[in-house]
């Protein structure tokens, strides 16, 4: 059973056994995956805290084709998110990049381009910290939805038709320069979260914190 290195986000984590984790991660190479962590939970884990969400990791793990949970072994921590996070908007904003791709993507099935989404917003907000909370959650909530395959017609308004257009075509780095806050494309965003609701089929946590943050 030969062990297979990922470069991976976390995305959840609960509680399995009396010490151990259950860990769902976004494999570059293998889309979503879940794996047992053994005794990640006790002080001296080999997995340190490379097991918090959205932390950016090289993820080593054993799988056999007959087991729903493959074997984590250990994990290099690449970057933490752990310094944005004491911001309370640009947390709430990382845990619902989390919930959205957890609940967003098929078990199993490779996509690069979520991935490149993940890593792209993430360095925007270590490049910008809580200063460009909005624009990451309006350009991944946009992007999530389009790479699910059904992005339908925005009723938005037209300002935000507009936004969402210069999204599409631009990457995150070279928008026009805009005063950003959660008002900003606000409809869009709540447009584009019903439809991730609609299709999911439950209510996001994360979503109603956003309102608030």
């Amino acid at each position: 059973m030969p062990a297979r290195v990922s470069e991976a986000f976390v995305l959840r984590t609960y509680p399995f056994r009396e010490a151990d984790l259950i860990v769902s991660f976004l494999a570059r190479d293998a889309g979503k995956l879940r794996g047992a962590a053994r005794r990640a939970r006790r002080p001296r884990s080999r997995f340190g805290a490379g097991l918090e969400r959205l932390s950016h990791v090289r993820m080593a793990y054993f799988q056999r084709e007959t087991r729903e949970l493959v074997t984590l072994d250990a994990c290099e921590l690449i970057w933490s998110p752990f310094a944005l996070a004491s911001d309370y908007a640009t947390g709430v904003a990382l845990d619902y990049m989390a919930e959205v791709s957890e609940q967003l993507l098929p078990p199993a099935e490779p996509n690069e381009r979520f991935f490149r989404l993940l890593l792209t917003v993430l360095e925007h907000l270590r490049t910008t910290g809580a200063a460009g909370v909005w624009q990451a959650v309006a350009y991944f909530t946009l992007w999530a939805v389009k790479l699910a395959g059904w992005l339908p017609p925005l009723a938005v308004a037209p300002e935000s038709q507009a936004l969402a257009d210069e999204m599409l075509h631009t990457p995150i780095g070279r928008m026009s320069p805009r005063a950003w806050d959660r008002s900003t494309g606000a409809d869009l965003r709540r447009f584009l979260i019903r439809q991730i609701e609609e299709h999911i089929e439950r209510n996001l946590v994360t979503a109603p914190l956003l309102e608030t943050a």
